[in-house]
């Protein structure tokens, strides 16, 4: 097994507003992009990012080469509490896990 970020052209997080996350997972071929989605289970990663997987929203865009997740911001954008404004760094976590 290999780390995502090696199999993936770019993992990438940013905000879809002040309440949700959004994290686009761009493969560079099908093949990639197979085994990511074969390899990235819903579950696994609402438990990474430690939400109730039925909050976790996937979207599976074959024709692109992409996996995209959705989920709630674990503390609201510019509150005292948030200490990643723009949500860059959930890509990160993701990047690390092997796929």
């Amino acid at each position: 097994m290999t780390r995502l970020a090696v199999v993936a052209d770019k993992v990438r997080s940013k905000n879809a507003g002040p309440f949700w996350l959004t994290i686009d997972i761009f493969c560079g071929s099908a093949e990639a992009y197979e085994q990511v989605s074969k390899a990235l289970s819903t579950e696994g990663v609402a438990s990474l990012f430690q939400i109730a997987p039925a909050t976790l929203k996937r979207f599976d865009l074959a024709d692109l080469h992409v996996v995209k997740f959705s989920l709630p911001r674990p503390n609201i954008q510019g509150t005292a509490a948030d200490r990643d404004m723009h949500g860059a760094s959930f890509a990160n976590l993701l990047a690390d896990i092997e796929v």
